[in-house]
This record gives C-alpha cells, structure tokens and sequence, in this order.
C-alpha cells in the first residue's frame, strides 16, 4: 500500500540520520534500530539510547546517585565524603561527572568555602527521586535473591534508626502459620522518609515514632515513647531524678535534625517557646552517637527519644527523662489505609499482639482480647 510504503520510507530517512548524527557525535550505536508495534501504528526504537537525537536519559550510574543523595543530606564535601569512604576529591568528582551529564547544577558552591554546599531546586528535586530510585533497586535484588532462595512471600518493613532494638526482634520473631516461607526485609530510614516510603508503596509496614496525621495512613499504636536527656554528669541538674526544659535554659541544645524527625524536632521548640526558653544554639545531628559524643566533649545537652538515649552511653554522660508530658510521642505501625493485603494485616497483627502480650504486668487480670491488641483496619478476622 501506498501509505505503508510511504511511512516505512520516512522512518528508513529517520534511521539514516540518526546513524549519521551518532557517527558525526562521536557515539556508536550498539547492534541494528529495532520496529516495534502495537498493532496500529509502528514506531522507531533505537537500542542506545543514551546516543543521537532524542537522548533523553543520561548514563547515570549508582555511584553517582549514592553521592548526591550523601552531599544532598550533609550540604558538606568532607562529610559526605567520609560517609562514602571517599577522598574529597573523589567525590567533588563524581557531582562534577553527574552534573556534565545532566547539564545543570544540583549543588551551588561558596567559591570562598567550597566545603559547604547548598542544594538548588532542581538538586532537591533530583535527591529527593535517587533515594527512590536507591530504594527500589535495592528492593528488586532482594526480592530477586528470597526468590532464587526459595522465599514465597516477602514483606518490607521500614523502621527509623531510633528505633527499640527489641521491636526490631519481635518483628524478626512473629511466625505466620499461612505463610511458613515468609522472607522479612528490613529498611532503615528517616521517619519522614518511611512515611513516604509506605504511601509510594515501597514499604508494606513501618515503625515510626509520632507519625504525622495522614488520610492516606493507618497507625495502630504499641509504645509510649518518651523524650530522655543526656548530659555531663557535672552538670547541676545530673542528680534530679527528672529534668523540666527549664533546667537546660541556660545549656546549647543538640537536637536530631528537622529532616530527620521534624514532628518531635516542632515539638521540641514549641515546648521551649511556651517555657520562655530561647535555645542559644541548636547543633543539629542525624545519629545519637554524634549526639552522646558532643555532649561528653562539653558542647550542650542532648535531647533524644528513650531508645537512643538508653542505647547510647559514654563516659562522663547521665541519661535522664523529660518530666513535660507533651514530650511523650506515640510509637505506631503504619500502613497504607487502602492496603487490603491479608499478609500485610495479618503480620502487623500478630505484632501488636506479640508485643503487648511480652510487655504485660506479672499476674494481669486478663482482659478482653479487643482491649489488648489494636488491630490493622481492613484486617482479616482471626480464626
């Protein structure tokens, strides 16, 4: 037919050109254009994508997203760098190499401390997708490698760094008769971050300490989570038994970054403002170890969640819990609201009954099984 030969023509014209264009560019086009169709209509594929006209994505590597999602985080080459286990220079080179290739700027360096970094719009965007991108490449070779083990079902479940090390076991410990072939995958993440995280789909459960309010989540609460001081054991307020925020008025404050937890980070402040008190400066930190260690160097106080304060000792620091009942923050399981999953309601569960079962009183009047275990929405009814 007249049409099909015409149209075949044009796209033998478009192969020649972009054969040329690639060989004028310097590229080499890898193996022959291949002719896909949907039925209808046919349309021109070409194998490299990365070469001649219409390149749309670069040749980005996982290297290079490891880098930027780690500058992105400390805004600061030789922390970035040390969490990398790089050289300075090794990474200045590799933001260099990604950004040529993208051809624009994620980061704005200070030409008089190049050290410091600040992210541009476009390079929060671009963090912002290479922790998911990081993300669901981890995920598919996990999932891969349960699968080639023999695991018939895999669930993903995020919690924070400051999470209780014994949640994490009972997590490890719940046993689904239905699935005897379960595989668990654990994620540790920002909290913020395993919000969305389980909305983006890319975590089937998460413990999070103080989840913001969401119509698109379910939180079934476990634990009542409150905030613990550490300080120098030479401090006035060491002996006391419980601290009030009016004890360390006159301290620096070492709190966890907004963008690690920026619930409890707010709660913090409003808590301060409503005592009158005026931080003289805040150290943000992302790890309780960074935190402990500033506080035994003499640097402030610290102001951590009970599972890190408790977690975390050093020489010359005493741990001490906050007396201000607004500082006591709820520990949930979430999960999509819209989940319908048995496994995924039938795990979290068995969790919340695991724990609240290890975690009661000596010689407990029982209670009615509904009072002790709050349940998943959409779970399926035990049998």
């Amino acid at each position: 037919m007249p049409g099909a030969r015409f149209q075949m023509e044009v796209i033998q014209k478009f192969v020649t050109s972009s054969r040329n264009f690639t060989e004028l560019s310097g590229f080499q086009a890898h193996n022959h254009s291949s002719l896909y169709t949907n039925g209808r209509a046919k349309f021109l594929v070409l194998p490299n994508s990365w070469a001649g006209v219409g390149a749309v994505f670069p040749n980005v590597e996982v290297r290079h997203l490891h880098a930027v999602i780690a500058l992105g985080e400390e805004l600061h080459f030789t922390k970035a760098a040390l969490r990398l286990n790089l050289t300075q220079s090794a990474l200045s080179r590799q933001i260099t190499e990604i950004e040529k290739q993208l051809r624009f700027r994620l980061f704005t360096r200070d030409n008089r401390r190049v050290v410091r970094v600040e992210l541009t719009d476009a390079g929060r965007v671009f963090v912002a997708e290479a922790r998911s991108s990081v993300l669901h490449m981890e995920r598919a070779f996990h999932l891969a490698r349960t699968a080639h083990d023999g695991a018939e079902n895999v669930l993903t479940i995020g919690h924070s760094h400051e999470a209780d090390q014994a949640w994490v076991s009972d997590l490890l410990a719940v046993r689904l008769p239905l699935y005897p072939k379960l595989a668990i995958r654990l994620i540790s993440q920002f909290s913020i971050e395993l919000v969305r995280s389980v909305l983006a789909g890319e975590l089937n459960l998460a413990l999070v300490t103080a989840p913001p309010e969401d119509s698109q989540i379910e939180a079934a609460p476990f634990v009542l989570s409150p905030l613990y001081v550490a300080l120098p054991e030479g401090h006035a307020a060491a002996q006391k038994e419980h601290l009030a925020l009016q004890d360390l008025a006159e301290d620096e404050w070492i709190l966890f970054a907004r963008r690690v937890h920026p619930v409890v980070h707010d709660a913090i402040m409003d808590a301060a403002r409503r005592e009158g008190i005026a931080p003289k400066r805040a150290h943000d930190i992302i790890t309780p170890q960074e935190a402990i260690h500033l506080v035994s160097e003499h640097v402030g106080v610290a102001i951590l969640t009970k599972p890190t304060a408790l977690g975390c000792r050093a020489e010359g620091v005493v741990v001490k819990p906050l007396s201000d009942a607004s500082l006591s923050f709820q520990t949930c399981v979430i999960m999509r609201r819209d989940d319908d999953s048995r496994l995924a309601n039938e795990f979290a569960r068995s969790f919340l009954r695991r724990y609240a079962y290890q975690r009661r009183p000596p010689k407990a009047i029982e209670s009615p099984r509904s009072s002790r275990v709050v349940s998943i929405k959409k779970a399926s009814p035990e049998r």
